[in-house]
């Protein structure tokens, strides 16, 4: 809001993006974010740990992907957005779960514990005027890009 009105009253270009869930080499270990939570907890051989039942879904966007986007939002002339970036390929928690301890070859047990109950059941961008305006999808699917993020977290975790 207050990059539009500023837009308005002063006549600055700007670009609006709404990034959802990415994830990819170089996230933080202890972020908290989903992806990174059971990659590290894989690798560890700790418990998988989903919050709720499992059934809530994300869309995860690999982040070369979300860089693309942002890069041809930032060059598009005449549109200012806002545009979601993101995959709109959904999975549920115990899905990615499952993804993750097949990818690491992980022992560890997927347990559940109480959701949150601000959580979201779902989450899923639209990516129509991403895909009308700048040309843009996500390329990378999510077992490949988990593939790269679990190699990245086993150097950092010296699991060569």
């Amino acid at each position: 809001t207050l990059c539009f009105d500023y837009h308005r009253q002063n006549k600055v270009d700007i670009r609006i993006i709404r990034i959802f869930n990415t994830y990819g080499p170089n996230l933080h270990i202890d972020d908290g974010r989903v992806v990174s939570n059971f990659i590290v907890q894989a690798l560890r051989s700790e418990p998988i740990t989903i919050y709720g039942n499992g059934s809530q879904t994300r869309s995860f966007c690999y982040v070369s992907d979300l860089v693309e986007g942002m890069h041809r939002m930032m060059n598009k002339e005449g549109f200012i957005g806002p545009v979601n970036l993101g995959n709109p390929g959904e999975f549920s928690m115990k899905e990615l779960a499952v993804k993750v301890k097949e990818l690491t070859n992980s022992d560890s047990e997927i347990i559940y514990k109480e959701l949150p109950k601000d959580d979201p059941t779902r989450r899923k961008p639209d990516i129509s005027l991403a895909k009308e305006k700048l040309g843009w999808e996500p390329k990378i699917d999510l077992d490949s890009g988990l593939r790269e993020t679990i190699k990245y977290f086993k150097e950092i975790l010296n699991l060569h």
